[in-house]
């Protein structure tokens, strides 16, 4: 099987263009933004579900069973992937799913390459290449004082308890999240579009896939394993609040760098990166090529490092994102201590903290980190939003950060009309 290509010149930005055609889709769909391609994809044509993580190892037998020429699928990963026992999830409840679209649109470089299986295919894709009106967001107004409502009492109480773990040895970082409810219905694409054009992430994303909506506008990856074999990691951790004061923000910036509880929590996480990429890539390979960048996301700014190395041989992409995943910045360390924890004092995650994923049939694949995100499930929409903590962290200052975070979306969300 093998896709036919129509290539369009692009009259609208890739965000842009990547809400219109999620606005108007009737089926499955992903949205998927790197930093030089935007990604459309909608229409399962052949669609894989994992219900746990003992049959992650399967994924690239499945793939390779695919009989579509220069196949590229999409999909996302639940936080409970690393949590759940291998027998331990029913087997409806998938955990990760990837799909393999029958409609498709590349973006890069100014150009829209349309794919798909007829001409009819093509041009359902190319009369949607339509912006949507604008709509102004309501989150300011509507969302600032639940901020601080009713998760927020409770949240402090958790981090206490986490506090008290981790002083008493059970780990020496854990990331600690919680829920704020939005009450009322929004218009995810316009969501989507308002706030990327007030975030600078690492990744966006927008989606309907397996009953889960979300849009987003993710601070780091998880993995990138690139054809070559070089793979990368780009943590973040260490946090203070960003916005239009031009002082106020490079005083923070100082202050990130001073803080003693900011740059442990991160060198920690850096270290734990650089020892899980030598599991899986030749030890050697692996250097810290940027170490405590800041880095500006959105209503905040973040302590960031990069690491690399090279896959060692017999190494895969899914053996890379296994040992990477979840991301040690929505986790803790150790992680198997910390997601235990986890596991046991909050809701379930879902795709909070999981990943949203895209991999070409060339061994490529990308991994968003799922943070700074509004989800819709089953009649729900909310935000989450979380922060590192360790042995000096307080209550108060963690739920400050989860505030500063939420407002990378919160005051962006786009209210659906009535009617």
């Amino acid at each position: 099987m093998q896709y036919l290509e129509r290539l369009i010149p692009l009259r609208h930005s890739p965000p842009a263009t990547a809400a219109a055609l999620s606005a108007t889709s009737e089926c499955d769909h992903v949205a998927y933004e790197e930093p030089d391609q935007m990604s459309f994809a909608e229409d399962p044509l052949r669609e894989f579900a994992f219900s746990n993580a003992g049959e992650v190892t399967r994924v690239s037998e499945k793939l390779s069973e695919v009989d579509i020429e220069e196949w590229r699928a999409y999909g996302w990963a639940k936080f409970e992937l690393a949590i759940t026992p291998r027998d331990g999830t029913p087997a409806d409840d998938a955990l990760l799913r990837l799909m393999i679209p029958r409609r498709e649109v590349r973006i890069r470089d100014g150009i829209a390459r349309l794919r798909g299986l007829t001409e009819d295919d093509l041009d359902r894709l190319e009369q949607r290449l339509i912006p949507l009106g604008p709509q102004e967001p309501v989150g300011q107004d509507l969302m600032e004082p639940l901020l601080n409502g009713a998760s927020a009492e409770g949240y402090k109480a958790l981090v206490a308890k986490g506090v008290e773990a981790i002083r008493g040895g059970v780990f020496d970082k854990v990331i600690l999240s919680r829920v704020v409810e939005v009450p009322f219905e929004i218009d995810l694409a316009r969501t989507y579009l308002a706030g990327r054009a007030g975030n600078t992430p690492a990744r966006s994303y927008l989606l309907s896939l397996g009953g889960w909506e979300m849009a987003g506008f993710s601070p780091e990856i998880v993995t990138r394993v690139t054809p070559s074999g070089e793979v990368i990691a780009q943590p973040l951790a260490g946090t203070r609040a960003f916005g239009a004061d031009e002082q106020l923000n490079e005083r923070n910036r100082e202050e990130l760098y001073r803080d003693p509880k900011e740059v442990f929590e991160h060198a920690i996480s850096v270290r734990l990166a650089a020892k899980e990429l030598t599991t899986v890539c030749t030890p050697s390979s692996v250097a810290v090529e940027e170490f405590m960048h800041v880095r500006e996301r959105g209503s905040v700014q973040h302590l960031a490092s990069r690491l690399s190395g090279t896959l060692a041989t017999g190494g895969s992409e899914w053996g890379a994102f296994a040992a990477l995943f979840p991301a040690i910045t929505a986790s803790g360390i150790p992680k198997r201590a910390a997601c235990d924890f986890i596991g046991r004092s909050e809701p379930a995650r879902g795709l909070y903290s999981g990943a949203v994923l895209a991999l070409d049939f060339d061994g490529e694949l990308d991994a968003a980190l799922v943070l700074r995100s509004v989800f819709r499930h089953e009649g729900r929409t909310w935000l989450r939003a979380g922060a590192g903590v360790v042995g000096e962290s307080t209550p108060e200052r963690e739920l400050e950060e989860t505030c500063e975070k939420l407002r990378s979306v919160s005051r962006y969300l786009v209210e659906q009309p009535i009617g």
